[in-house]
Parts: structure tokens; sequence; C-alpha cells
């Protein structure tokens, strides 16, 4: 009897644990009222489905290394600490019908490398273009809040593109205040992409991105903690030397990096060996009245370093896959509205800095 009470009582307690374990497995976690991201099998995430990638085999990791500025101390990305999936899943975001309206509506407007602007956006940054192939850029972002209206967004980003005639392929990743995409105000860091055909989307909004860590997602809010003076993002885009993929990598403070996932090469026609171009920018989008919002932290850039919206500890992987300090390359600034904004060159570390109140009448 004591051996079939024990039996009953051990099988009770496995069921039981097998049973946390299926709730742990499917557990989600919600960002706000838009944004839920819920933890998927690594295998099974639907990025696989995409047409492009039906014979894809995952890659867990890349197999190059990031070099970190010497100054990484001061600057280096901090863990967001909201989602942790279980071994063996990532986060996925769950396609709310407003988030995918949203994002629709918003991919029309943002900034395309090679091509005419689209209506209503100013952007004010660098790019080097004619001195590649280029497989790569990183940089060290200053993020702020900023206080926008609902129908317009302001972005910060690193970026690699290649264009031929009217057709482009790129890839863009950094921070990004757009109230009626995300559901609230805050500053939330964010990845977009265009491939062959045109094809592409915001963050995972659509099948091609591929997840691979359990803990950073490519798009959430960035924490703000208090007393923090000097917040910044440090984020890659690189090409893997042996598969041709895309990864975009947090670069950590005093932690080793993460690693966050991967645009595979079959997403793109004219990014499969290289990009033609690379660049950092701040962007804003103009709402339909045409009332443009602030840019950077909302300031114009001063020759003082504090105080301005900047960026620093740009590095650009060269047609060798060698990672390159920004002096090796000559940058074109580009300002397209003085009106509202300013762009300025910076000094030491800091390639530019840049930044702007917005208005009115900052034109088309």
């Amino acid at each position: 009897m004591d051996f079939v009470l024990k039996l009953v009582a051990f099988i009770f307690t496995v069921s039981i644990a097998q049973s946390k374990e299926i709730v742990r497995d499917s557990r989600s976690f919600k960002l706000n009222g838009n944004i839920i991201y819920e933890c998927v099998d690594l295998y099974k995430q639907p990025s696989l489905s995409h047409p492009l990638l039906q014979n894809h085999q995952i890659q867990l990791e890349p197999s190059f290394s990031i070099s970190k500025p010497k100054n990484q101390v001061k600057n280096g990305s901090k863990s967001k600490n909201i989602i942790e999936c279980l071994n063996g899943t990532v986060p996925i975001l769950k396609n709310t019908k407003e988030y995918v309206a949203s994002a629709r509506y918003w991919e029309e407007k943002i900034f395309k490398p090679h091509t005419a602007e689209s209506h209503g956006s100013h952007i004010a940054g660098v790019r080097s273009e004619g001195q590649g192939p280029y497989h790569g850029v990183s940089a060290t972002l200053s993020v702020h809040d900023l206080n926008i209206s609902g129908d317009q967004a302001s972005y910060a980003n690193i970026y690699v593109g290649s264009g031929v005639n009217n057709e482009v392929n790129f890839i863009q990743t950094g921070w990004m205040v757009n109230p009626s995409l995300f559901g609230d105000g805050r500053t939330w860091s964010y990845g977009y992409w265009k491939g062959a055909n045109g094809k592409g989307c915001y963050n995972t909004i659509c099948p091609g991105f591929i997840q691979v860590s359990k803990t950073d997602h490519l798009s959430g809010p960035l924490p703000h903690f208090p007393g923090e003076l000097d917040r910044a993002m440090s984020i890659s885009i690189q090409q893997d030397k042996k598969t041709g993929n895309w990864w975009t990598s947090d670069i950590r403070r005093n932690e080793p990096d993460v690693h966050i996932g991967y645009w595979p090469k079959e997403l793109f026609d004219l990014l499969k060996n290289s990009a033609d171009i690379v660049g950092v920018l701040g962007e804003v989008q103009a709402s339909p009245s045409g009332i443009s919002p602030p840019m950077g932290n909302g300031h114009r850039p001063t020759e003082e370093d504090i105080g301005s919206a900047h960026v620093e500890e740009v590095q650009i992987i060269d047609s060798n896959f060698v990672v390159q300090g920004s002096g090796k390359y000559k940058f074109e600034n580009i300002l397209d509205s003085d009106k509202c904004y300013g762009l300025i060159d910076g000094k030491d570390s800091i390639l530019f800095k840049y930044g702007g109140p917005g208005g009115n009448s900052c034109g088309i």
C-alpha cells in the first residue's frame, strides 16, 4: 500500500510539474495594449513561413565578434530586462490588428536610401557612399524622450543599403518615438527592412527577421534609469562572412554583446553580397497638417557636446570584413531643413551632433 501511495504521489507531482512547464512555455509579455510578445519555439517562428525561407537553416550565432570601441564602458546599451523566454524559445511579436494597420501606414513614410525622401520627412545625419562595398556599420546613439503628437514620428538609426535605378534594398535599426505605431509615447527600439520586389516591414510585422536571442527583442521600450544623464544605445548591423546573413546586435556596456537575430540573405536581391551605402541618421515624419516634430533631443546642436543629441563610436565593416573606425572614411553630411534642424561635426569619439525643435515651416 505504501508503494502504491508513493507511486500516486510521484505521478501527481510529475503531472503538476509538466502542467507548470506547459504554462511557462506558452507565457506572453504584454508591453502595452498594442504590443504583446509570446515565447515561441525557435524553429517554429513565423518568419520561417516566408516563401524565400522555405529551405533556410537557422544560424544560431554569427561567425564574427564585434570590435568594441575603446570607451565602450561609458556608452554601451543596457539590458532591457523585459522579456526572458525559456531555452529553445524566442520572443515573437503578436500582431494585433491595430499594430498591423499602423505599421503599414508608417511603412510608406520611412526614409529610403538612394531614393527621394517621402513627403513630410526630414533628415539630419551622415552617409558613406562610393567607398565600398560595405558589410556593416555600428554606432552609439544618444537616446531621448520626446513629446510628439500621435500623427508624427521621430527616429535615430544606423542603416545599410544598395540601390539600382528605382529599386532599393536596405536595413535600418535604432530608436523611435511613434505613438501611432506603438500605442504610447515612449522611446522604442525598432528594426526595418526592405528586400526583393520591394517587400519588407517594421520589426516582425511580416515574416523575415529571424529572432535568436531569448531575451533581447528587435523592438521594445528602452529603459530609462533614475538619475541617468548619458542615455545611449550601441547597436550594429553586420553581414556574416560565412552565411551572408545580416545580423543586428546590442553592444553591451559591461556584459557580453547580445546577438538579437538576423535578416537572412535570401530576403534580398541587392544586399546578398554587400551594401554600397552605410549611414547614421536622425529622421522625422511630419503630421498631415505639415507640422514637423522635434528631432534628436528637441534642441539644435551646440558646440558644447553636453546637451546635444549625438552619434559616436561609428565603425564600418569594410570590403574585407574588417572593422574600421569612422576616420578611415569620408562622410557626406545630409541636412534637408536647416530652418528646423541642425547638424554639426563633433569632436573626439563624437562623429556629429544633430536635432531641432521642428515646427510648421520646415519645408516639404
